[in-house]
């Protein structure tokens, strides 16, 4: 869906949330049910049950960090932030993607800015591949971090693979990198294809949940004034 803000085109990178869609495996399902009717009730309520991961979403650092700040520990101004796309499509199911790859994307990043990188995965979601998607490298967000970038994003369930090791174990190496240094991560989000590499700012904003460890968001890319006036 595309609006317009203040005469600017605005993109849509939220993915709907609906009964039985794609979670990360061993998250709660996501079911909406109806709680009252017109016909009954006189007005229209509907329950929801899903987990604070469901659909497009950020990790905040209580995510996986101890003593890590929630959602409400989050300032709202760090996610309405400069926009930068960094394109990483046509990777083979559960490739590595390397800073190498993406660094002459990058050369212009600048502290504060809101970097995602779009994998093409998000056409996937409903696939029964959907965990198959490719990963960043550790490394990427090192140097991200070290750029003074503290929001990165993916067009993917996660940006560490979304599968447990040959022991059973789950390593979140990108997790650990990005919220332990007090940054916030964005996943599932949708129609990158249709934002510039760079112009663009990015809405993304949590529920107020005191103490909760992630949120859905509603994320939207307000274009450039030139993509707008297109």
């Amino acid at each position: 869906m595309t609006a317009r803000l203040s005469g600017r085109a605005v993109v849509d990178l939220s993915r709907p949330l609906r009964t039985g869609m794609t979670v990360f495996p061993g998250d709660p399902a996501v079911s909406i049910e109806t709680a009252a009717t017109l016909e009954e009730d006189g007005f229209r309520v509907s329950a929801l049950h899903l987990g604070s991961h469901s659909g497009t979403h950020l990790d905040a650092p209580s995510h996986s960090v101890v003593g890590g700040v929630g959602v409400d520990g989050l300032a709202l101004d760090r996610l309405i932030a400069p926009l930068r796309v960094l394109r990483a499509r046509d990777r083979a199911a559960h490739a590595l993607i390397t800073w190498a790859e993406l660094a002459p994307q990058a050369a212009d990043v600048r502290p504060g800015d809101a970097v995602v990188v779009e994998t093409g995965w998000s056409a996937r979601f409903d696939d029964a591949d959907a965990t198959d998607h490719p990963a960043l490298a550790p490394e990427v967000a090192e140097q991200l971090l070290a750029r003074g970038v503290t929001v990165i994003g993916v067009d993917a369930l996660s940006p560490d693979p979304s599968r447990a090791g040959e022991d059973g174990l789950w390593r979140l190496p990108v997790h650990e990198l990005v919220l332990g240094a007090s940054g916030i991560i964005i996943e599932n989000l949708v129609n990158l294809d249709r934002v510039p590499a760079s112009g663009a700012e990015l809405l993304a904003l949590p529920l107020s949940l005191p103490g909760v460890d992630g949120s859905p968001v509603r994320a939207v890319a307000v274009l450039p004034s030139a993509e707008g006036d297109a």
